[in-house]
């Protein structure tokens, strides 16, 4: 297994910089960033949120080793043509460490309170199939041109490329459509689990990349939950409650990643975007990296692949 940290897209820069650097120099596989505009609670709030492409563009910029990625763009938010050119010029100046995620968009609030159509459940899946296949063209293709129901390109191109083949992740875990998009157009794979959640989301996604044609471990497969050292009361509440959430001892997390590994998860990322400066982050990020996740990077025997950050995890 890999291990990656969420980062607080709140904090300013110094402090995200200075984040950022210290989980570098711990050995994390990969950083991520969300993107959202506000808080999801009652309006009105002001919730502190950088812009995620601006800070990923920064953060690709300081670091050298780790991946970084979007957990994940809101697609509703911009076109994806534009995305496409964002995400070129950003996989360049990260040396291919760059990981697009995506996803349909969810947060009502952002969209009403930043004037962006909202639309329906259906409408924004079928925007978001468009706009897969408008990434995934713009990557392989030289020119594209496209028709739909929402995005229209006439001969888009992305040059300069690429600076190595961008992965693209999608998060989703609805059964219904998400599966199959997955099996088309996603080279990753994400959703908020349990353990016991997770292995059967995953025989569902699994099942659809077979019936693609597709080999099942060409999905890089990752995970993420709401993490309580020395409190597993907290979090069996905090679940219960509809939150991913897993805690305990040091020993109990390890058995948890055990089993999520067993589940087939490749990566699990540390969400950390409730610390309020760089120095609880790597109080937070430190601790679980020497205790839960070192007998997992020590036992592990896996080569460095094209855009990945080298840590055998």
């Amino acid at each position: 297994m890999k291990f990656s940290l969420w980062l607080p897209a709140h904090l300013p820069w110094s402090e995200l910089r200075a984040a950022a650097l210290d989980a570098e120099g711990t050995g994390w596989h990969g950083l991520w960033l969300e993107d959202h505009f506000m808080d999801n609670t009652p309006e009105p709030n002001d919730g502190a949120r950088g812009e995620c492409l601006t800070q990923l563009t920064a953060l690709a910029a300081v670091t050298e080793r780790v991946r970084i990625g979007s957990m994940v763009l809101g697609n509703t938010y911009r076109h994806p043509g534009v995305v496409a050119k964002q995400a070129a010029a950003l996989s360049d100046i990260a040396d291919g460490r760059f990981v697009l995620g995506v996803g349909a968009g969810w947060q009502e609030n952002e969209h009403r309170a930043f004037g962006i159509d909202y639309g329906d459940v259906p409408s924004r899946i079928r925007w978001f199939r468009e706009a897969l296949g408008i990434w995934t063209r713009l990557r392989d293709e030289e020119s594209v041109s496209f028709s739909g129901e929402r995005y229209r390109l006439e001969g888009a191109s992305l040059h300069p490329r690429p600076h190595a083949r961008l992965p693209i992740l999608v998060g989703g875990k609805g059964e219904k459509v998400m599966p199959r998009l997955v099996a088309r157009y996603a080279d990753e794979w994400n959703f908020w689990s349990t353990p016991e959640q997770y292995g059967p989301k995953n025989a569902i996604f699994t099942d659809a990349l077979e019936a693609a044609g597709r080999e099942p471990r060409s999905l890089h497969r990752s995970t993420q939950a709401l993490v309580f050292p020395g409190d597993a009361e907290r979090a069996q509440a905090v679940a219960e409650k509809g939150r991913p959430a897993i805690g305990g001892s040091a020993a109990q997390l390890v058995d948890a990643m055990g089993a999520y590994r067993e589940a087939g998860v490749d990566e699990f990322i540390l969400p950390a975007t409730a610390c309020s400066s760089a120095a609880e982050v790597a109080d937070a990020g430190g601790w679980f990296f020497a205790e839960v996740a070192r007998p997992f990077v020590a036992d592990a025997n896996v080569p460095a692949g094209p855009g990945d950050a080298g840590v055998s995890s």
